[in-house]
């Protein structure tokens, strides 16, 4: 049986190993996100860009303003908004809204889910790109014509964004913006790889032959843009990254909240990588099926591992103290500390979890460097502070209902 320790400097080497092998293959490769970053395009296909909505009164006419501040000419683009069967005041915003921009096409339909939302919008676009937006974010002016160009290149069959927090406040939704700088960078860098497993709802992009070809969106756990991704790398469809597609989303700004939304995104990881079997280690899917799926499958797994041996192991010291304590009657006198370099403890497992934590904070700097953002900030401190007590939660619940064949709520 593997000791605890020995599980721990193997998980601390596969993280470190997955940190530098990252790292590294984006400086190798940072001409070409220099390229890209320069690369113009003339290109202005037709495009249709649909916005599920399920009660957003208070977001979706924003949404809506902001793609029509895209700069991008009107006659070639098409939105659609599709009402799936809202409970608030949603349909007369959006009815107030297409009285004002009739330009804009609204269906309303019976509540079935963001899937079947998705799929009424794609059976009546027109464009020969066809795109998404959630009905909580929004996007940068320059957003479309950055996603457009990449499509300049003829084997790219779908485009995702740069996905930034809109207008962060307070400690949790701060401590987001670091963990979604850092997912710009590692979402470039798998790109490069040919490894992406998710193409996210806000501003993901597709040729509209992939839908004719692969079939729309499913259920997928309530995860549609992981399994639609996963079908892609199934099929040996290209996804690239457009990190310079600014696009920003709502996040949660609770812990409660923040814990339902991570909890059904690694459920819903989980129920697609296992309907996705099939592409672990397996070399004809390239990257997805050796390094991406198989890495994140196991992080999983081992953080909650991890987590159970600290705990373990922080209960069996807090037994002994009381031991000790009870031996001396609980006399906690103690005499003036003083220091000692003796208790500076440097052993092999404390450096290696001191350069894996250096090196997660180099995959955020690089994020932000990407996102063009300044690369220090408070977010930094609160994401190194707060992330690794609050994720096992969402983690070990997740994980927990997908044992037991449970799937998870929504919201």
């Amino acid at each position: 049986m593997i000791e605890a320790s020995n599980f721990i400097y193997v998980s601390l080497f596969m993280t470190l190993y997955f940190e530098v092998f990252l790292l590294v293959t984006f400086l190798e490769r940072r001409k070409e996100v220099t390229k890209e970053e320069a690369h113009t395009s003339t290109a202005t296909p037709l495009v249709t860009i649909i916005v599920p909505c399920w009660n957003e009164e208070s977001t979706v006419a924003g949404t809506l303003d902001s793609l029509r501040a895209l700069d991008y000419p009107k006659e070639l683009l098409q939105v659609i908004v599709v009402n799936d069967g809202s409970t608030d005041g949603t349909q007369a915003v959006l009815e107030a809204y297409h009285r004002e921009h009739p330009e804009v096409t609204v269906l309303t339909k019976e509540n079935g889910g963001k899937h079947t939302a998705l799929n009424a919008g794609i059976a009546i676009a027109r464009g020969e790109i066809v795109g998404c937006l959630d009905a909580d974010s929004f996007v940068a002016e320059n957003a479309l014509r950055e996603i457009v160009k990449y499509f300049d290149d003829s084997e790219a069959m779908a485009v995702t964004p740069s996905v930034r927090v809109w207008k962060p406040e307070g400690v949790i939704q701060r401590m987001q913006e670091a963990e979604y700088d850092m997912s710009i960078f590692l979402q470039k860098a798998l790109a490069m790889l040919g490894a992406l497993t998710v193409t996210p709802g806000p501003f993901s992009f597709f040729r509209t032959r992939v839908f004719k070809e692969l079939g729309g969106y499913r259920h997928a756990h309530s995860t549609e843009d992981m399994e639609y991704a996963m079908r892609m790398q199934k099929a040996g469809y290209k996804i690239v990254n457009a990190h310079t597609a600014r696009v920003f989303t709502k996040t949660p700004k609770t812990i409660k909240t923040l814990y339902k939304q991570r909890r059904r995104w690694t459920y819903g990881f989980l129920a697609n990588a296992r309907d996705y079997r099939e592409l672990f280690f397996k070399t004809r899917y390239g990257n997805v099926g050796v390094l991406s799926m198989p890495f994140r499958f196991f992080s999983i797994f081992s953080s909650l591992i991890l987590v159970g041996i600290i705990v373990s192991n922080f209960g069996t010291l807090i037994v002994r103290k009381i031991s000790e304590w009870r031996a001396v009657n609980f006399d906690l006198s103690f005499s003036a500390p003083h220091f000692d370099s003796f208790y500076l403890n440097l052993n092999t497992l404390m450096m290696l979890e001191a350069v894996v934590l250096t090196f997660a904070l180099s995959l955020i700097i690089a994020g932000k460097v990407l996102a063009k953002k300044h690369p220090l900030g408070r977010d930094i401190i609160y994401f190194f502070l707060l992330y690794g007590f609050l994720a096992p939660l969402w983690l070990g619940s997740a994980v927990w209902n997908f044992l037991r064949a449970r799937s998870v709520a929504w919201r």
